[in-house]
Protein backbone atom coordinates (compact mmCIF):
# COMPACT_ATOMS: atom_id res chain seq x y z
CA UNK A 1 0.00 0.00 0.00
CA UNK A 2 1.11 3.32 -0.89
CA UNK A 3 2.07 5.96 2.03
CA UNK A 4 3.79 9.23 2.13
CA UNK A 5 6.01 8.09 4.13
CA UNK A 6 9.70 9.12 3.07
CA UNK A 7 11.88 6.57 1.71
CA UNK A 8 15.25 6.02 3.74
CA UNK A 9 17.88 4.12 2.47
CA UNK A 10 20.41 2.54 5.74
CA UNK A 11 23.67 0.88 4.36
CA UNK A 12 24.81 -0.98 6.94
CA UNK A 13 23.05 -2.72 10.15
CA UNK A 14 23.35 -0.32 13.04
CA UNK A 15 21.96 -0.62 16.66
CA UNK A 16 18.48 -2.13 17.08
CA UNK A 17 17.25 1.42 19.21
CA UNK A 18 18.33 3.51 16.33
CA UNK A 19 17.05 1.26 13.70
CA UNK A 20 13.24 0.88 15.67
CA UNK A 21 13.14 4.98 15.90
CA UNK A 22 13.57 4.93 12.02
CA UNK A 23 10.56 2.28 11.35
CA UNK A 24 8.66 4.57 13.04
CA UNK A 25 8.77 7.21 11.09
CA UNK A 26 10.00 6.09 7.43
CA UNK A 27 10.09 3.18 4.99
CA UNK A 28 13.26 1.88 5.66
CA UNK A 29 15.43 -0.09 3.96
CA UNK A 30 18.62 -1.92 5.35
CA UNK A 31 21.22 -2.96 3.12
CA UNK A 32 21.34 -6.86 4.16
CA UNK A 33 24.86 -7.94 4.12
CA UNK A 34 27.47 -6.83 6.63
CA UNK A 35 30.21 -5.02 3.72
CA UNK A 36 30.69 -2.10 2.14
CA UNK A 37 28.02 -1.77 -0.75
CA UNK A 38 29.26 -1.66 -4.11
CA UNK A 39 29.17 1.94 -5.94
CA UNK A 40 26.65 -0.05 -8.46
CA UNK A 41 24.64 -1.51 -5.54
CA UNK A 42 24.43 1.40 -3.65
CA UNK A 43 23.08 4.10 -6.99
CA UNK A 44 20.95 1.27 -7.23
CA UNK A 45 19.48 1.17 -3.85
CA UNK A 46 18.99 4.81 -3.22
CA UNK A 47 17.58 5.62 -6.50
CA UNK A 48 14.02 6.08 -5.03
CA UNK A 49 14.96 6.85 -1.90
CA UNK A 50 13.85 10.76 0.13
CA UNK A 51 16.91 10.07 2.61
CA UNK A 52 19.89 7.99 2.88
CA UNK A 53 21.52 7.26 6.42
CA UNK A 54 25.25 6.50 5.14
CA UNK A 55 28.93 5.19 6.81
CA UNK A 56 32.76 6.54 6.13
CA UNK A 57 33.21 3.95 4.01
CA UNK A 58 30.19 4.90 1.55
CA UNK A 59 31.44 7.04 -1.35
CA UNK A 60 28.86 9.84 -1.81
CA UNK A 61 29.49 11.45 -4.97
CA UNK A 62 27.92 13.50 -7.72
CA UNK A 63 26.92 10.76 -9.91
CA UNK A 64 24.96 9.04 -6.52
CA UNK A 65 23.53 12.55 -6.10
CA UNK A 66 22.02 12.28 -9.67
CA UNK A 67 21.06 9.24 -9.65
CA UNK A 68 18.90 9.51 -6.78
CA UNK A 69 16.76 12.90 -7.82
CA UNK A 70 14.37 12.50 -4.72
CA UNK A 71 17.44 12.86 -1.92
CA UNK A 72 16.70 15.25 0.55
CA UNK A 73 19.29 14.45 3.29
CA UNK A 74 22.54 12.24 3.48
CA UNK A 75 22.80 11.67 7.24
CA UNK A 76 26.47 10.26 7.99
CA UNK A 77 27.74 8.27 10.70
CA UNK A 78 30.56 9.82 11.28
CA UNK A 79 32.20 12.99 12.58
CA UNK A 80 34.27 13.26 9.45
CA UNK A 81 32.33 13.57 6.05
CA UNK A 82 35.10 13.36 3.61
CA UNK A 83 33.41 10.58 1.77
CA UNK A 84 30.34 13.01 1.08
CA UNK A 85 31.15 15.92 -1.94
CA UNK A 86 29.26 18.59 -0.29
CA UNK A 87 29.87 20.73 -2.94
CA UNK A 88 27.98 18.64 -4.96
CA UNK A 89 25.16 18.38 -2.31
CA UNK A 90 24.92 22.21 -1.80
CA UNK A 91 24.63 22.72 -5.42
CA UNK A 92 21.68 19.92 -5.60
CA UNK A 93 20.04 21.39 -2.06
CA UNK A 94 21.15 18.49 -0.54
CA UNK A 95 21.39 18.49 3.33
CA UNK A 96 24.12 16.96 4.53
CA UNK A 97 24.83 15.77 8.40
CA UNK A 98 27.37 14.01 10.95
CA UNK A 99 27.42 13.34 14.51
CA UNK A 100 30.25 15.25 15.92
CA UNK A 101 30.45 15.53 20.09
CA UNK A 102 29.19 11.88 21.32
CA UNK A 103 32.54 9.80 20.32
CA UNK A 104 34.68 12.69 21.83
CA UNK A 105 35.68 10.79 25.15
CA UNK A 106 35.54 7.34 23.60
CA UNK A 107 38.10 8.54 21.40
CA UNK A 108 40.59 10.22 23.78
CA UNK A 109 40.30 7.07 26.06
CA UNK A 110 41.61 5.17 22.71
CA UNK A 111 44.06 7.69 21.87
CA UNK A 112 45.54 7.68 25.31
CA UNK A 113 45.32 3.69 25.76
CA UNK A 114 47.65 3.44 22.30
CA UNK A 115 50.04 5.22 23.77
CA UNK A 116 50.24 3.05 27.00
CA UNK A 117 50.17 0.10 25.03
CA UNK A 118 53.09 1.16 22.10
CA UNK A 119 55.20 3.15 24.56
CA UNK A 120 55.11 0.24 26.97
CA UNK A 121 54.99 -2.96 24.79
CA UNK A 122 51.82 -4.29 26.16
CA UNK A 123 50.79 -6.43 22.54
CA UNK A 124 54.00 -7.41 22.31
CA UNK A 125 54.58 -8.92 25.83
CA UNK A 126 51.09 -10.12 25.92
CA UNK A 127 51.91 -12.42 22.82
CA UNK A 128 54.95 -13.82 24.13
CA UNK A 129 52.95 -14.97 27.16
CA UNK A 130 50.37 -16.59 25.01
CA UNK A 131 52.78 -18.66 23.29
CA UNK A 132 53.76 -20.24 26.44
CA UNK A 133 57.54 -18.84 25.75
CA UNK A 134 57.88 -16.50 28.33
CA UNK A 135 60.48 -18.02 30.58
CA UNK A 136 59.73 -16.03 34.08
CA UNK A 137 61.02 -12.32 34.73
CA UNK A 138 64.24 -10.25 33.58
CA UNK A 139 65.23 -6.87 34.36
CA UNK A 140 65.96 -5.96 30.66
CA UNK A 141 62.69 -7.85 29.31
CA UNK A 142 60.22 -5.70 27.31
CA UNK A 143 61.67 -2.22 29.00
CA UNK A 144 59.51 0.95 27.45
CA UNK A 145 59.18 4.61 27.67
CA UNK A 146 56.88 6.14 30.42
CA UNK A 147 54.25 8.51 29.50
CA UNK A 148 54.37 9.99 32.79
CA UNK A 149 56.28 13.68 32.92
CA UNK A 150 56.86 13.51 29.35
CA UNK A 151 55.51 16.17 26.32
CA UNK A 152 52.46 14.93 24.23
CA UNK A 153 52.57 16.96 21.09
CA UNK A 154 48.62 17.68 19.47
CA UNK A 155 48.10 18.45 16.05
CA UNK A 156 44.92 19.64 15.93
CA UNK A 157 42.79 21.16 19.02
CA UNK A 158 39.24 20.46 18.75
CA UNK A 159 37.01 18.32 20.93
CA UNK A 160 39.37 15.22 21.20
CA UNK A 161 42.19 17.56 21.82
CA UNK A 162 41.29 19.05 24.25
CA UNK A 163 39.85 15.38 25.77
CA UNK A 164 43.18 14.16 25.30
CA UNK A 165 44.65 17.08 27.20
CA UNK A 166 42.35 16.39 30.48
CA UNK A 167 43.68 12.52 30.44
CA UNK A 168 47.24 14.12 29.92
CA UNK A 169 47.09 16.08 32.86
CA UNK A 170 46.19 13.38 35.26
CA UNK A 171 49.70 12.26 33.55
CA UNK A 172 51.85 15.19 34.84
CA UNK A 173 52.49 15.60 30.81
CA UNK A 174 53.69 18.58 29.46
CA UNK A 175 51.08 19.43 26.64
CA UNK A 176 51.93 21.85 23.38
CA UNK A 177 49.79 21.99 20.51
CA UNK A 178 49.11 23.16 16.98
CA UNK A 179 45.89 24.02 15.66
CA UNK A 180 44.87 26.01 12.60
CA UNK A 181 43.44 28.53 14.29
CA UNK A 182 44.71 28.90 17.76
CA UNK A 183 42.89 29.33 21.32
CA UNK A 184 42.67 32.20 23.27
CA UNK A 185 44.98 32.35 26.01
CA UNK A 186 42.33 31.83 28.69
CA UNK A 187 41.92 28.28 26.73
CA UNK A 188 45.16 27.42 27.17
CA UNK A 189 45.70 28.66 30.45
CA UNK A 190 42.52 26.57 31.49
CA UNK A 191 43.79 23.59 29.70
CA UNK A 192 47.25 23.75 30.69
CA UNK A 193 48.86 23.72 27.18
CA UNK A 194 51.42 25.61 25.30
CA UNK A 195 50.77 26.49 21.72
CA UNK A 196 53.59 26.41 19.23
CA UNK A 197 54.37 26.07 15.73
CA UNK A 198 53.79 22.71 13.45
CA UNK A 199 57.75 22.14 13.37
CA UNK A 200 57.74 22.59 17.05
CA UNK A 201 55.64 20.36 17.86
CA UNK A 202 57.27 17.93 15.85
CA UNK A 203 60.37 18.63 17.47
CA UNK A 204 59.13 18.96 21.24
CA UNK A 205 56.86 15.93 21.41
CA UNK A 206 58.10 12.23 23.15
CA UNK A 207 54.30 11.35 21.65
CA UNK A 208 52.67 12.86 18.65
CA UNK A 209 48.77 12.81 18.41
CA UNK A 210 47.03 13.18 15.10
CA UNK A 211 43.25 14.79 16.19
CA UNK A 212 42.53 16.75 13.00
CA UNK A 213 39.97 16.85 10.17
CA UNK A 214 40.92 15.37 6.79
CA UNK A 215 40.93 17.28 4.24
CA UNK A 216 42.83 18.25 1.07
CA UNK A 217 45.38 20.48 3.35
CA UNK A 218 45.91 17.85 5.95
CA UNK A 219 46.08 14.75 3.55
CA UNK A 220 49.85 13.08 4.25
CA UNK A 221 50.56 16.42 6.67
CA UNK A 222 52.71 13.47 8.11
CA UNK A 223 55.45 13.11 5.59
CA UNK A 224 58.62 12.46 5.24
CA UNK A 225 59.86 15.91 6.37
CA UNK A 226 57.52 15.90 8.99
CA UNK A 227 58.94 12.30 10.12
CA UNK A 228 62.49 13.23 10.17
CA UNK A 229 62.36 16.08 12.35
CA UNK A 230 60.78 13.92 15.27
CA UNK A 231 62.67 12.78 18.06
CA UNK A 232 63.73 9.33 17.42
CA UNK A 233 62.29 8.40 20.81
CA UNK A 234 59.27 9.57 20.12
CA UNK A 235 56.23 7.73 19.25
CA UNK A 236 53.44 8.26 16.70
CA UNK A 237 49.72 7.60 17.52
CA UNK A 238 46.77 8.18 15.05
CA UNK A 239 42.72 8.21 15.64
CA UNK A 240 41.87 10.78 12.84
CA UNK A 241 41.87 9.91 9.47
CA UNK A 242 44.86 7.54 8.20
CA UNK A 243 45.59 9.72 5.14
CA UNK A 244 47.00 12.34 7.34
CA UNK A 245 50.02 9.91 6.84
CA UNK A 246 52.10 9.50 4.18
CA UNK A 247 52.24 5.69 5.41
CA UNK A 248 54.88 4.81 3.35
CA UNK A 249 57.30 7.23 4.67
CA UNK A 250 56.44 6.23 7.94
CA UNK A 251 56.59 2.29 7.50
CA UNK A 252 60.35 3.92 6.17
CA UNK A 253 60.87 5.25 9.67
CA UNK A 254 59.46 2.94 11.50
CA UNK A 255 61.81 -0.04 10.29
CA UNK A 256 64.70 2.32 10.10
CA UNK A 257 64.34 2.90 13.75
CA UNK A 258 63.82 6.67 12.96
CA UNK A 259 61.15 7.07 15.42
CA UNK A 260 60.87 4.85 18.32
CA UNK A 261 56.95 3.51 17.17
CA UNK A 262 53.52 3.82 16.09
CA UNK A 263 49.87 3.25 17.61
CA UNK A 264 47.37 3.42 14.68
CA UNK A 265 43.87 2.76 14.75
CA UNK A 266 43.18 3.87 10.52
CA UNK A 267 44.73 3.32 7.61
CA UNK A 268 44.39 5.39 4.25
CA UNK A 269 43.38 2.23 1.98
CA UNK A 270 41.08 0.83 4.80
CA UNK A 271 40.45 -2.11 5.16
CA UNK A 272 43.30 -3.13 2.53
CA UNK A 273 46.08 -2.46 5.75
CA UNK A 274 50.05 -1.76 3.75
CA UNK A 275 51.16 -5.32 4.80
CA UNK A 276 54.50 -4.01 5.97
CA UNK A 277 52.93 -3.40 9.24
CA UNK A 278 51.90 -6.26 9.92
CA UNK A 279 55.84 -7.53 11.01
CA UNK A 280 56.59 -4.68 12.91
CA UNK A 281 57.19 -5.14 16.63
CA UNK A 282 57.11 -1.23 17.66
CA UNK A 283 53.82 -0.36 16.43
CA UNK A 284 50.35 -1.64 17.45
CA UNK A 285 47.55 -1.56 14.88
CA UNK A 286 43.71 -1.83 15.50
CA UNK A 287 40.85 -2.24 13.05
CA UNK A 288 39.39 1.25 13.30
CA UNK A 289 37.86 0.86 16.72
CA UNK A 290 38.46 4.09 18.68
CA UNK A 291 34.65 5.05 19.17
CA UNK A 292 33.63 1.46 19.55
CA UNK A 293 31.94 1.25 22.43
CA UNK A 294 28.12 -0.02 23.04
CA UNK A 295 27.27 3.23 24.68
CA UNK A 296 28.82 5.80 22.10
CA UNK A 297 28.00 3.61 19.09
CA UNK A 298 24.47 4.01 20.26
CA UNK A 299 24.45 7.18 20.79
CA UNK A 300 25.93 7.75 16.86
CA UNK A 301 23.63 5.79 15.63
CA UNK A 302 20.97 7.98 17.18
CA UNK A 303 22.23 11.52 16.36
CA UNK A 304 22.39 10.74 12.85
CA UNK A 305 18.69 9.45 13.06
CA UNK A 306 17.80 12.32 14.72
CA UNK A 307 19.93 14.43 12.05
CA UNK A 308 17.83 12.82 9.33
CA UNK A 309 14.25 13.16 10.98
CA UNK A 310 14.52 16.80 11.47
CA UNK A 311 14.70 17.34 7.84
CA UNK A 312 11.68 15.34 7.35
CA UNK A 313 10.13 16.77 10.03
CA UNK A 314 10.98 20.49 8.25
CA UNK A 315 13.78 21.70 11.02
CA UNK A 316 17.20 22.44 10.90
CA UNK A 317 19.54 18.95 12.05
CA UNK A 318 21.54 19.75 14.75
CA UNK A 319 24.73 18.90 13.24
CA UNK A 320 24.39 19.83 9.48
CA UNK A 321 27.42 20.49 7.71
CA UNK A 322 25.78 22.51 4.74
Amino acid sequence: MATNRPKVLLTRELPEVAIEKLEEKVDLEIFPHDRVMTPEELKEKVSDKDGLLCLLTDTISPELMDAAPRLKVVSNYAVGYNNIDVTAATERKIIVTNTPDVLTETTADMTFGLMLMTARKVLEAGDLLRSGKWKGWSPMQFMGADIHGSTLGIIGMGRIGKALTQRARGFNMNVVYWNRTRLTVREEKKLGLRYVKFNEVLLQSDFLSLNVAYNQDTHHLIDEAALQKMKQSAFLINTSRGGIIDEEALLDALESDKIAGAGLDVFENEPNINPRFLSLKNTVILPHIASASVATREKMAMVAVDNLLAVFAGKKPKYQVV
